[in-house]
């Protein structure tokens, strides 16, 4: 992660440096805000420290329940509290008396709140619980100073001493902000407006500044609301177009009563590097691209399981596309280049039967500079070198290019991909062209969301909410420590006003941006019950219903439900709310998204050769072993085909038994109560592209067009899987990373795409050492094979093979079957149970009396193997099958499928080696 900071210097001020690496300003001596002038605060640095914390800075182990009640986990109940307050943290040595503190509050024992609020902190052990008998103005006002709990002896002497956690405490204290208006700037022709959610604060008020980087014009005192705890400055200009920012007197932990300038948590756009919030009026039309209101917009989707997405980087799609204009190139606006080849092929996804494109992060994200960023210059190197990674790493600090699971400010958009990142109105207008020109393709949009965590906490230059309420928005542990299990500061939506946060973005996105629907990363971190607040609040806002799907991983400090219940996998059931299914995936590539050396080549899959095609690490397993694992993993491919249902039954390699009873890694392999609960694919930006894992385990001596024949028998299980069909974008190319397995910041080179199907970029050097470098002896052989670079003509075939499956999908709506009833009374998997073939994957699907079906039935028949393969169905004996009308004559994406066989009378069938057949019943 990487800051820029801007350090300034003033009278009477020298610099010190805060534990989180952010820029502090300690005064000498500043008696008073009136001592300051007017706008000397605003230009004084990212915070300034007005009195310090002294003595040590003990960890916050004692937990507010609510208003009136702390828990003091572990703590004996019949021992003497008292909680102290200042304005700095009071100093507690053990054996000596409180040193520092402004008042103290005797403690009672309490009894323990009601049911509910123990629900919600149902993480906290026993302890002494304890309670203040003050009053809610008494309560609001110790709440903005600096609070010690101490246990002492009879003589008042310190025995143990912790801080306190708030959250409970100002949740329970400012309940009616969840429902005050939205915080912000809201600008009009009788004035402006300015708030935020400060409740701690001791002062605040709001800077306005000349530009988005220039000095303060003025600074204007704000007032707070005793109820909501939000601070509220009235200007009256219209002051649209303008940038501002807030100071906001507060105490930081181990630092002491700071005044921190800080941009406002609901920016809707910011200066360069946003230093600045800007103001606007998002209905203004000035900040809308012509045509905006009148443009079309395609119709929602009948059912969440109509939608196949391509997953698309923004800075990926256009930043090596010669035929889009330069100034446009890794931008918004390259979308609106209607004659480049990004949308040309966008343009052919959306007419073979694409319905949405997923956007990576494009919100405010803090991982690169919105101006001056660097491009590297990598050198002509073998396909094998360190050299071409050496020489990205070496400025990926300062590069153009992230993914941007970073978040800065929630409802603004990115300004790395504006045109000029310090207009605050352009990265409005231009987003918004980027969506209409994709509105126009046909195609929907929607976000890949990131509100599980923030891209900084404490005082760290990219640090917002923390900033302003600190120890509240962000996911503690027991000793008081900002949680980090999804990779950052883990947010805290489990509180009122994080809660609030992320579902008021969802909506502004929604109806300000018209985004269709949502990817949320990580959403296991998150309550279902936000999750189906803001479901219910995006789908009022938009007038129809907005898609919700999302990463429901199971693990961290919520895992099965510690703090609460999850939206996660085995939790969500019933919400209509999709999540990614790991089960059909691993089956299908083989091993988990986590492994790394020999299990990389040892862990094959249903598609790379598991049982059947022996790489150089599994030519001397155990035949009966191998054919074990083989038909396991052929079993969960059907569940995920039987979009991972808990209550489908299976006839399984054990016999015939519901989903939620078949093993998948000590959990059931079916979850989802219906089919649009479950999002189905075989690569996403995460972890290897399939391509690539392909090279780790497919024998050494595959060719490059049976890679490529394999790449499409994986597109395929996400085509013909009930649920949500989800691509990676370049999935159709071949697309590899040159066997990256992590390309989150490895530069444009290590993440290319070639619209022109020339080159998918397999063997362009080792990927990045971080990450990858322990697995270089098993990767630069691969690289260096030229057998493995596939020819245009492979990727061609990939790409019209994509095409040719997206269409026989959008087809019939026997592949979009909406209820567990219809997929348990229409689809079968005739050759399954204990003495199936394992290598063909048979699926029927009956379309008698289905709207849409198009055909009485539909058969689809999927063979991983090298070989041809016979297969016998005898209950399709006497029945004339035709190879779908897609798949017939000379327009087919895949000539061998000319090579199937069907003999009706014996209900026999011979697929061609690696292939894809689809027989449809007329």
């Amino acid at each position: 992660m990487r800051h820029s900071l801007q350090r300034r210097t003033m009278r009477a001020m020298f610099h010190v440096f805060g534990a989180a690496g952010g820029c502090v300003l300690l005064l000498a001596a500043l008696p008073s805000q009136a001592a300051v002038p007017s706008t000397a605060a605003c230009d004084g640095g990212d915070a300034v420290v007005l009195a310090a914390d002294a003595g040590t800075h003990p960890e916050a182990r004692a937990i507010w329940l609510d208003r009136h009640t702390l828990r003091w986990p572990g703590a004996p109940v019949d021992g003497r509290y008292r909680l102290y307050a200042g304005d700095t943290l009071p100093v507690a040595k053990p054996g000596q008396r409180i040193r520092g503190a402004a008042r103290a509050i005797g403690l009672t024992p309490s009894a323990q709140p009601a049911d509910e609020v123990m629900q919600r902190f149902r993480h906290v052990t026993a302890g002494a619980t304890l309670a203040t008998g003050l009053d809610d103005a008494g309560l609001r006002a110790l709440h903005r100073q600096a609070l010690l709990l101490v246990r002492e002896d009879a003589s008042g002497r310190v025995l143990e001493a912790t801080r306190t956690q708030l959250p409970g405490a100002l949740d329970d204290l400012y309940a009616s902000a969840v429902d005050a208006p939205m915080p912000g700037a809201q600008p009009s022709p009788d004035g402006t407006r300015f708030s935020v959610w400060a409740p701690t604060a001791r002062e605040a008020s709001l800077c306005l500044h000349a530009d988005d980087q220039g000095a303060a014009i003025r600074r204007v005192p704000a007032e707070r609301d005793a109820d909501t705890g939000i601070w509220t400055a009235h200007l009256p200009e219209d002051l649209r177009g303008s940038y501002y920012t807030w100071l906001v007197d507060v105490h930081v932990p181990g630092t002491g009563l700071v005044r921190n300038r800080v941009t406002d948590p609901y920016s809707v756009s910011l200066g360069t590097d946003s230093r600045r919030s800007y103001v606007a009026d998002l209905d203004d039309a000035a900040l809308k691209p012509d045509g905006w209101d009148q443009a079309p917009r395609p119709p929602a989707l009948e059912a969440q399981v109509d939608m196949a997405v391509y997953e698309l980087h923004v800075r990926d799609f256009s930043i090596g596309d010669a035929t889009v204009p330069e100034p446009l190139r890794g931008r918004y606006l390259a979308f609106t280049a209607g004659d480049s080849d990004g949308i040309a092929h966008l343009r052919g996804l959306a007419r073979a039967g694409l319905s949405d494109v997923h956007l990576l992060p494009v919100y405010d994200f803090a991982s690169v500079p919105e101006a001056g960023c660097t491009t590297p210059q990598v050198p002509d190197a073998p396909a094998a070198s360190p050299l071409q990674q050496a020489a990205v790493m070496a400025v990926a600090t300062r590069d153009c290019f992230n993914w941007g699971y970073d978040p800065f400010h929630f409802n603004a958009p990115e300004g790395s991909y504006a045109t000029d990142p310090s207009d605050g109105a352009a990265r409005i207008r231009e987003f918004r062209a980027m969506v209409m020109a994709l509105h126009g393709l046909g195609l929907r949009v929607g976000m890949d969301v990131v509100y599980n965590h923030t891209f900084a906490a404490g005082q760290d230059r990219g640090s917002v909410l923390d900033r302003i309420v600190p120890g509240y928005y962000h996911r503690l542990d027991a000793a008081g420590t900002v949680e980090t299990s999804t990779c950052c500061s883990n947010t805290a939506t489990e509180h009122a006003m994080m809660a609030r946060l992320m579902i008021d973005s969802a909506e502004l996105w929604v109806r300000h941006y018209r985004i269709d629907s949502f990817r949320f990363d990580l959403m296991g971190h998150q309550p279902r019950a936000a999750m189906e607040a803001l479901q219910q609040r995006v789908d009022a806002a938009a007038g129809r219903h907005v898609p919700l799907i999302g990463e429901g991983w199971n693990f961290g400090e919520v895992a099965d439900g510690a703090r609460f219940v999850q939206a996660s996998q085995l939790s969500l059931g019933g919400s209509g709310i999709g999540t990614f299914s790991d089960r059909g995936r691993d089956a299908l590539r083989g091993g988990g998204p986590g492994d790394s050396g020999r299990d990389k080549v040892a862990r094959q899959g249903w598609l790379n050769g598991l049982g059947y095609a022996p790489n150089e690490l599994t030519a001397g397993d155990d035949p009966a072993e191998a054919r074990a694992a083989l038909l396991r993993a052929a079993d969960l491919v059907r569940a995920g085909l039987a979009g991972t249902l808990r209550d489908y039954v299976l006839d399984t390699v054990d016999g015939a038994r519901p989903l939620h009873a078949v093993d998948y890694n000590g959990q059931p392999a079916g979850y989802a109560h219906a089919p649009g609960e479950v999002v189905n694919y075989v690569e996403n930006h995460d972890n290897e592209t399939l391509y690539d894992l392909n090279a780790y385990r497919l024998p050494a001596g595959t060719s490059a067009h049976d890679r490529a024949r394999v790449q499409v028998l994986g597109m395929a299980t996400t085509a013909l899987s009930q649920g949500v069909a989800y691509y990676h974008a370049g999935i159709d190319l071949l697309r590899s990373k040159s066997m990256d397995r992590n390309s989150y910041d490895s530069g444009d080179w290590f993440n290319r795409l070639d619209w022109t199907c020339q080159d998918n970029f397999f063997g362009t050097g080792l990927p990045p050492a971080s990450g990858n470098e322990g697995d270089w002896p098993w990767i630069a052989p691969r690289l260096a094979d030229p057998a493995l670079r596939p020819a245009p003509e492979d990727i061609a075939f990939a790409r019209d093979a994509m095409r040719e499956l997206l269409a026989i999908r959008a087809s019939s709506s026997l592949f979009r079957l909406r209820t567990t009833e219809e997929v348990s009374r229409r689809l079968s998997f005739p050759n399954s149970g204990p003495g199936q073939n394992p290598l063909v994957i048979a699926g029927l699907l009956d379309g008698r009396g289905h709207p849409g079906a198009g055909f009485d039935g539909i058969l689809y028949l999927l063979n991983a193997s090298p070989q041809a393969q016979q297969l016998e169905l005898p209950q399709l004996r006497g029945q004339r099958w035709r190879l779908h009308p897609l798949q017939r004559g000379p327009h087919a994406a895949d000539p061998r499928v000319r090579e199937a066989r069907h003999e009706p009378a014996r209900g026999r069938f011979t697929v061609p080696p690696r292939t894809v057949l689809v027989y449809v019943l007329e």
